[in-house]
């Protein structure tokens, strides 16, 4: 795979080079007139769009943001995007009101060297998703004519084979930007090379999401913490009452094979002693206090919901990390958006930052859990920008965007 350290090695200046950044940021109220709530993906791809911006390449910039259906909706414009792009680098970001349109052609026509802009949603356009090889590639071919070299660097969607992703580099000289060289030295360090003790907490809602993962962790952790919604299927998996808490009846006999595996296999599984439960799921907008009670995992009343792992669960976490050469962390252990909820998920975070392990935090809402929650983010050995991409590589899986990327 090359890298963009190799591209700056050749003259880029007035070439136009086709960035895959992932932009795919929240928006505030789901609407494209208010606030970024979390800028960490544009913050990620920077150093990339810097370096080539400085070396006089112009930079065309692109992404997509949520889950349009193939065609123009103005709740996911890039152009907030765009807009927070030009104030971190401190210049102007020309902004096309479409992908490979007039406004595309003409905006990128336009540049000079060293000048950035960004395209609209790449999903705005049927061809970016679509499963049908010919009609991917079509979009490519028009992509392809806006760019003379193509940089991959948008981790969050390398497991995705999607136009922008896996037919474009086909297309162009192409090189891996540094968030993504970056991300696959850090995975190659969760699997290839790991000092141990080597301890993974997972969380997040669903088991089933989990589930590949785990599979392929337990030939390789000595630890797997479970937390989050995800927890009360191995709960009840034990025999437990999980009362109205999320469960996933259909998972049972898999989480059930995997404890029984762990067991024969050295690899330990720690699951909550107690859980936060309330009768109802929180309000997330008004965090109006929500009658939470801690109670002992296997004493749950029937009327209540698990919603996070409760203090003694906290402690034991960070005892189980606190010794640990390589962590990685994917999943808040609670509904960490309300303050009710949320003791669990800091409990982890910092139990990751007390410890002198190495410290990867896998993306998603683990990523937006530190900085909602008021961590340092530079006090983390690495914090992914693909929480599913991490995922799947983890599991072992070939990811479309990597192997677009090697020759």
């Amino acid at each position: 795979m090359k890298t963009i350290d190799e591209l700056l090695a050749e003259p880029v200046a007035g070439r136009r080079v086709f960035v895959r950044a992932d932009l795919n940021v929240p928006l505030e109220n789901g609407t494209a007139t208010v606030k970024i709530a979390d800028d960490g993906r544009i913050r990620a791809v920077l150093p990339t769009v810097k370096a080539l911006a400085e070396a006089g390449a112009r930079v065309v910039v692109a992404s997509h943001l949520g889950r349009p259906k193939g065609a123009p909706d103005p709740a996911f414009s890039l152009a907030p995007a765009a807009a927070r792009l030009g104030e971190l680098l401190g210049a102007d970001v020309a902004f096309a009101t479409d992908t490979v349109g007039e406004s595309a052609t003409a905006t990128v026509a336009g540049l000079t060297d060293g000048q950035v802009a960004v395209v609209e949603n790449l999903r705005f356009n049927a061809g970016e998703t679509s499963k049908d090889d010919a009609e991917r590639g079509a979009f490519a071919d028009q992509l392809a004519a806006l760019a003379d070299v193509y940089v991959g660097d948008g981790f969050g969607a390398v497991h995705r084979k999607h136009a922008s992703v896996f037919d474009l580099p086909a297309r162009l000289p192409h090189y891996a930007g540094y968030l993504i060289a970056t991300e696959v030295g850090v995975l190659k360090k969760l699997t290839d090379d790991v000092q141990r003790p080597y301890v993974v907490a997972l969380g997040g809602a669903k088991v089933s999401d989990k589930l590949a993962v785990i599979d392929q962790l337990l030939g390789k952790a000595d630890r797997i913490l479970i937390g989050g919604g995800m927890a009360y299927t191995f709960l009840k998996a034990k025999g437990y009452e999980v009362g109205g808490s999320l469960l996933q009846e259909d998972q049972l006999g898999a989480v059930t094979e995997y404890l029984e595996r762990a067991e024969k296999t050295g690899v330990e599984i720690v699951l909550p002693v107690d859980a936060v439960v309330a009768p109802a799921f929180p309000d997330l907008k008004s965090k109006a206090p929500a009658d939470a009670t801690a109670v002992a995992a296997d004493a749950m009343p029937t009327g209540q919901m698990g919603l996070d792992i409760g203090p003694e669960s906290g402690t034991l976490y960070a005892s189980k990390i606190a010794d640990a050469a390589t962590v990685f962390w994917n999943g808040p252990m609670g509904v960490f958006e309300h303050p009710d909820f949320a003791e669990g998920t800091k409990a982890v975070a910092q139990a990751l930052l007390d410890s002198k392990a190495f410290t990867v935090v896998g993306g998603g809402d683990s990523a937006a859990a530190v900085r909602i929650l008021g961590f340092d983010e530079n006090a983390f050995g690495h914090i992914s920008t693909g929480g599913g991409a991490s995922l799947e590589y983890l599991e072992g899986k070939t990811l479309p965007g990597l192997a677009a990327l090697e020759d």
